[in-house]
């Protein structure tokens, strides 16, 4: 018995041994959270873009090991997942008046504010799964619209309408980045071909860059359509 005590002690103390090393590796797993991975990865996505999102680089950012990110993220898509619904927090104080119209330009306001400081996040909303902040964010639409008069049979048409306008107006402006030279350049082919586009040609449509003001009139433009029928 005293020879297995032995044995099982300098077993143990062989354990004991290795574990400085190992609680070293603790440590360090233990100063990954998820919180910090999240913040670090919108961090990586808003200097990289989408592409630029690997595991390994996101665990070279966070002094860690590629493997130690496993314990709080299931894969990279999950990453994706909760990184995008990070960014699309309403941080804006609630906004509730007897004006539905200026609470929903509100709304929207903010979340392409929010999409065009990450301009990645358009892109992935359409297939990313729809997190908490996008769902209260859709949740609140959608009951200021039923608030606002618009029948049931309306509703998803009506949301699904504004969807898509905040999320193409934001890929758009987010895209569309063309110096002034550039488009000088462009309207003046444009100019020499009026023949063939006179009325694009005749509205400057390429020197035009009021983006906001695109945005706010026609979001006007879908509101008027919304607009429950007196």
């Amino acid at each position: 018995m005293a020879a297995k005590r032995s044995d099982a002690e300098n077993k143990g103390s062989g354990r004991r041994g290795a574990s400085p090393q190992s609680g070293q590796e603790q440590r360090s797993e233990s100063a990954l959270s998820l919180e910090r991975i999240v913040a670090t990865a919108v961090e990586l996505l808003d200097a990289e873009g989408v592409d630029g999102l690997k595991m390994r680089r996101l665990a070279d950012r966070l002094g860690s090991g590629a493997m130690s990110l496993y314990w709080h993220v299931d894969n990279k898509e999950k990453v994706f997942d909760l990184a995008l619904d990070a960014v699309l927090e309403n941080r804006a104080p609630p906004v509730a008046s007897e004006d539905w119209r200026r609470d929903i330009v509100h709304m929207l306001e903010d979340w392409r504010a929010s999409m065009l400081r990450h301009p990645w996040s358009a892109s992935l909303l359409p297939r990313r799964a729809l997190g908490p902040n996008i769902l209260i964010r859709l949740e609140l639409l959608s009951k200021t619209l039923s608030k606002a008069g618009v029948a049931d049979a309306d509703l998803n048409a009506a949301i699904w309408s504004l969807w898509n306008f905040v999320i193409g107006a934001t890929i758009t402006r987010a895209n569309f980045d063309l110096s002034d030279d550039d488009r000088a350049a462009a309207q003046q082919r444009l100019t020499g071909l009026s023949q063939h586009y006179p009325t694009i040609e005749r509205s400057r449509l390429l020197l035009d860059n009021d983006w906001d003001g695109a945005f706010r009139k026609g979001l006007d433009f879908l509101l008027d359509g919304l607009a429950p029928r007196q």
